[in-house]
């Protein structure tokens, strides 16, 4: 993959369009696992309503944070940005990554999240525990919704 063509590039949406703000290409760390992280901004406009990502491969830390994540900042929650802005993550996924599934992941009491997962028509795998040595159980994120996308 080469991630530095990537870089000034908006991916454009109906709602909401996608600006790459950093490009992480793994480590052994992180098992090379790839993330492309994305500003999001209101269609044609440079009002930036928040961020996401995109986690390109799949280990044991990911079933349990995901392969989507996304963060509305808190002024502008209620419009469906994260899920306008997860819409253009799963195709580029799909087209751009040639991902042929995918996971998001949300905590049970974030009903925002879970609607999201939702409406973007996810199957819910499982809702697990989360294992006392992963980061996100580190961050008070004890419980996680597991929702799996077929591309």
């Amino acid at each position: 993959m080469i991630f530095n063509k990537l870089f000034r590039r908006r991916i454009v949406g109906n709602v909401v369009d996608l600006a790459v703000s950093y490009v992480d290409k793994g480590n052994k760390f992180n098992d090379n696992i790839a993330s492309v992280y994305y500003d999001i901004y209101v269609h044609n406009t440079n009002v930036k309503v928040g961020r996401c990502d995109l986690r390109i491969g799949m280990n044991i830390e990911l079933y349990y944070a995901g392969n989507i994540g996304y963060h509305i900042y808190e002024e502008y929650r209620g419009n469906s940005y994260a899920y306008y802005a997860s819409l253009i993550l799963l195709k580029l996924a799909k087209e751009e990554y040639g991902m042929s599934e995918l996971l998001i992941t949300c905590s049970p009491d974030n009903i925002p999240s879970f609607k999201t997962c939702v409406r973007l028509k996810g199957k819910l795998v499982e809702t697990v525990m989360v294992p006392t040595n992963h980061y996100l159980y580190m961050k008070n994120e004890t419980e996680k919704h597991i929702f799996k996308y077929k591309l």
